[in-house]
């Protein structure tokens, strides 16, 4: 338990994690809220997809602008004023619908408000964590401490925002996810970081994302890491925002049931999430980012066609560890090998593909599931997991040539300092 938990010895990350955590309780309640609240009104899966496009299509194209911000100014600064932006759009929300005043319009148009605060926020999260910890070797520690945080939110908020939208509405939700980010943002004003002398950035904004650009895709490992994530973005988690729709008509359940699934998948991802904070070292991932992948894969073609809420529930749980295992390998990797000036711009390519390509699968998933069904879209989503599952374990044997040199120089292969300390 001293292993998984080491991270959190850093005053800093300590505060940032119980923060968040509050915090991250709220989003889930609103993201179920948001989703039972569209099918409520318009009972379109399709709808369900265009949210979900309309969320985070802003990420996918402001990300890699927000980058270069996340790497010249202070991360900390940004991702306050992000956090308040949050909350205000969630009080707007929350008066639209307990005043009855909500309609579609609405929430697409704060659907694209929320994708564009998010777009200068996950780059500046992502980059942060690395300078919330006092020892840069608790980095794998705290990235998965924070899928941890993430998804026994994922775990507690659709269980009581179930509960809630049963006997209250939604309205309810979103006003404490409102409340919520208080708990945030009051934490992120009392985090201190020293200054660090960081390395000059090119004075020209584009020359400074033509840097950043090429950085990232010219290296093998993290390009192989950002098509990779892309692809499952894109073709395999928006299997996830059609939830709603199969809780009602696939498994002729309610809201309850809604929850029951989102904290299936919860579970099973915080289960992932407290595996990789007890591991001691980055070496391994590789494998383990195959190995989940083909998992995930078969857990969501079992999903499509189970009809029973109870193998949904389990199937879910194995997909939801084996999505966090695959994220947090990826995350980690890439953090571990990307160099410090660098960092916010590659974190930034990172967004771009984990929530940036979303809303593009998010948007052909609604349309196809309107077309042939729920139990068909799962499982043509199961069947291009397992195909990019096989293009990585292709791939895997000169991602680990590549590394090998990386992680000499970083002094994390055995027996090999790091050539600074030599």
């Amino acid at each position: 338990m001293k292993a998984i938990f080491k991270s959190l010895s850093s005053r800093n990350y300590r505060i940032y994690f119980t923060g968040q955590g509050i915090s991250l309780i709220g989003t889930w309640m609103q993201n179920i809220a948001m989703s039972w609240l569209v099918y409520r009104l318009t009972g379109s899966v399709f709808l369900l997809g265009l949210i979900g496009f309309t969320s985070q299509i802003p990420t996918f194209i402001l990300t890699p602008f927000s980058g270069v911000l996340t790497d010249r100014f202070n991360r900390l600064k940004i991702m306050t004023v992000t956090q308040v932006l949050f909350m205000l759009q969630a009080l707007t929300l929350t008066i639209l619908v307990l005043f009855n005043l909500v309609e579609v319009w609405h929430i697409i148009a704060l659907s694209i408000i929320f994708g564009i605060i998010t777009a200068f926020d996950a780059p500046a999260r992502q980059s942060l964590v690395i300078d919330l910890i006092d020892d840069p070797q608790d980095l794998g520690n705290a990235i998965a401490l924070n899928s941890a945080i993430f998804n026994g939110a994922r775990l507690v908020g659709p269980a009581i925002a179930g509960i809630a939208i049963a006997m209250v509405g939604e309205g309810i939700c979103f006003l404490l996810n409102t409340l919520s980010f208080a708990a945030v943002i009051i934490a992120l004003l009392q985090i201190k970081i020293p200054k660090k002398q960081t390395p000059g950035h090119p004075a020209n904004f584009r020359e400074s994302f033509r840097e950043g650009f090429n950085y990232t895709f010219r290296s093998m490992p993290i390009r192989t890491l950002i098509i990779m994530l892309g692809f499952l973005s894109l073709a395999v988690f928006p299997f996830i925002i059609l939830l709603p729709a199969y809780a009602k008509d696939t498994l002729k359940g309610g809201p309850d049931t809604l929850g029951y699934l989102m904290s299936a998948l919860g579970a099973g991802a915080l289960t992932a999430a407290f595996y990789m904070a007890s591991r001691k070292s980055v070496l391994g991932l590789g494998k383990i980012i195959f190995m989940s992948i083909v998992i995930l894969g078969i857990s969501i073609t079992l999903a499509a066609f189970s009809g029973k809420i109870y193998l949904s529930l389990i199937a879910l749980f194995v997909g939801g560890c084996s999505m966090i295992l695959s994220l947090a390998s990826m995350n980690t990797m890439l953090q571990t090998i990307a160099e410090e000036s660098m960092r916010g711009r590659v974190m930034s390519f990172y967004a771009m593909a984990l929530m940036g390509t979303a809303p593009l699968g998010n948007l052909l998933s609604g349309a196809v599931a309107s077309v042939i069904g729920i139990p068909y879209t799962f499982l043509i989503s199961g069947i291009f997991t397992l195909f990019s599952a096989i293009w990585f374990g292709l791939n895997l044997k000169s991602l680990r040539k590549y590394l090998r040199p990386i992680y000499a120089n970083k002094g994390i292969l055995p027996g090999i300092p790091n050539k600074d300390n030599r």
